[in-house]
């Protein structure tokens, strides 16, 4: 029996598990909207801009741990989904993302909404498809999934001419995908992990250097079981936090170029610097040749072309993360020869030599009478929240600020634009989150200028029943880049104050949300405590210290133990 191409969609939808759409209608893909509207088992989410859409199915997929997905129509619809596939692709984060094109006919010919949105994305997805052929479209969308999901994760883009689609095809069997290029690691080569474990049992200044990777495998759990039992110090990328308990004794936080000053010092003095899921970012490793000078390196990473990319290691092994810990954890477990007092002792002096750089230069900031700190506005919802609330941010100091005030115990508790650093992500993603998790507390932490790139989504948010908290810390500026201006171009703000900035809380009022604000430090814990007891989306307006700073700091080019402080 023979189906349309739409209703062919949604099946192979449901075949592969998927409940939630995130989407925006348009001509090309309508005949998809209208079978949409007759299903009941696939929820849709209308956001207000397809940018919006593709930030949401992320913020989705990370809180889920599955596959997000997004679907748009042609041209401008396409387009304007450009920067949140980049973003996902930066970060690992699987995804299929649909878009309509003109009818395969018009390919070419400059129709009405037509671009060339598999041209524009070869650079930022993991792979794309334009689907040609109806008998082509179901085997696509099941290797579009196969391919988000499996090794190292990422968006990958299906795009849907309007006469495939409209066609009339028979639904092909379910079989397994095989692709005969496409074939992820996953299992450690053994003779790597016993390099490795040698490594470990002889290093007497241990770091281990938690990457997204550790979040995106579930390999949480191995690397907390490694931590403790070896006493190793942990310190984590952005992306990682939430791998490793962030109260964790063993917990020194972010390192780089906005970590902490300890996590910084203890990398660059370390003798053993184990990477899980991690690919030495630039914001991580500073300059490069003053990266962990001393230290001999391990590497896992499921993506060999991430392996002596940017720092040279001694150590590779290409596998998931969690198949790694667990390889090595039993490797150790087997031997036998690890004594917890002797491991203690042996790692006793490395841990003084960390306690001290703590002491020295904890990572804090300075009170201010009344005056309302951003960091003191972070630090409260974590205690009001218990560190259980789900975290977006934006993206500038006000995502620094929530890296390292927040305390993440728990994966998938962070969702922010790593990579691609993307204002205008937390609000989407916040969203997404909500729709994933409905019974947890959803918090974006914000600036006022990030907020604005994405704030039409208050309507998504009361529409679907989001009752998602929005902090703003409101300093009347492009915070990050002020903060530029004032240390390395002699207080020349050009173009980063907001000297025109909307009411915040009448604006959430004219959505049907709740507004609330905070002027003095006094007023922080009850505004907090009142959005926090509201079933509905609100905006806390925190009007926020205008020039305080992110510290610690390295400057661009500088090693990471030239830290700018407080």
């Amino acid at each position: 029996m023979k189906i349309s191409g739409a209703k062919a969609f949604i099946k192979c939808l449901k075949e592969q598990g998927v409940d939630t759409i995130f989407g925006f209608p348009g001509g090309a893909v309508i005949e998809i909207y209208d079978e949409l509207n007759k299903c009941d088992d696939i929820r849709h989410i209308l956001v207000r801009h397809e940018q919006g859409a593709v930030h949401a199915a992320d913020g989705y997929a990370r809180v889920k741990g599955d596959v997000g997905v997004a679907l748009v129509t042609s041209g401008p619809g396409a387009t304007n989904t450009v920067t949140g596939i980049a973003s996902a692709y930066c970060d690992s984060i699987p995804m299929v993302v649909f878009t309509g094109q003109v009818p395969t006919q018009l390919i070419g010919n400059d129709a009405f909404q037509e671009v060339d949105i598999v041209g524009i994305t070869r650079p930022c997805t993991k792979h794309n498809y334009l689907v040609k052929n109806p008998e082509d479209l179901v085997p696509t969308i099941r290797e579009a999934f196969h391919i988000a999901r499996t090794g190292r994760p990422g968006p990958v883009l299906v795009d849907l001419p309007k006469d495939v689609i409209g066609s009339t095809i028979a639904f092909p069997e379910n079989r397994q995908v095989k692709l005969r290029t496409y074939r992820p690691t996953y299992e450690p080569h053994p003779g790597q992990i016993e390099k490795a474990c040698q490594a470990i049992l002889k290093a007497k200044r241990p770091v281990i250097y938690a990457g997204g990777g550790v979040v995106l495998s579930k390999a949480h759990e191995e690397l907390t079981r490694l931590a403790r039992k070896l006493h190793i110090p942990v310190t984590m990328t952005l992306m990682g936090l939430g791998g490793f308990p962030g109260t964790d004794p063993l917990s020194m936080g972010m390192l780089g170029m906005h970590g902490t000053y300890y996590a910084n010092m203890a990398v660059a003095e370390s003798d053993l610097l184990i990477a899980v899921g991690a690919r030495f970012d630039d914001r991580v490793t500073g300059r490069i040749d003053a990266f962990a000078p001393h230290a001999k390196i391990v590497h896992i990473d499921i993506d060999p072309s991430s392996i002596s990319k940017n720092v040279k290691v001694d150590i590779p092994i290409v596998a998931d993360c969690r198949h790694a810990l667990a390889a090595i954890n039993s490797w150790i477990d087997r031997k036998g020869e690890v004594n917890d007092a002797a491991q203690k002792e042996k790692l006793a002096a490395w841990h003084d030599k960390i306690a001290g750089w703590r002491k020295k230069h904890p990572l804090g900031y300075k009170e201010e009478g009344d005056i309302i700190k951003p960091q003191y506005v972070v630090e409260k919802l974590h205690e009001l929240t218990g560190g259980e609330a789900i975290i977006s941010t934006e993206v500038g100091q006000n995502q620094m600020w929530a890296a390292q005030f927040y305390h993440f115990n728990h994966p998938g508790s962070l969702l922010t634009s790593g990579g691609l650093g993307v204002m205008g992500y937390g609000f989407p993603a916040a969203i997404g989150a909500q729709i994933a998790a409905p019974d947890r507390i959803v918090i974006d932490i914000a600036g006022d200028g990030s907020i604005q790139m994405n704030i039409q989504e208050l309507a998504t948010a009361r529409q679907h029943g989001c009752p998602v908290k929005i902090a703003i810390l409101n300093n009347g500026y492009l915070g990050m880049v002020r903060q530029w201006q004032e240390l390395f171009f002699d207080r020349n703000y050009s173009a980063t104050p907001l000297d025109v900035a909307p009411d915040f809380v009448a604006l959430a009022k004219a959505y049907g949300g709740v507004g609330l604000r905070a002027t003095r430090k006094s007023e922080v814990e009850p505004v907090i405590k009142e959005a926090l007891k509201t079933d509905n989306v609100v905006i806390m307006d925190f009007v926020v210290a205008r020039e305080e700073g992110v510290y610690p700091m390295v400057p661009a080019g500088k090693a990471t133990t030239e830290m700018l402080l407080v």
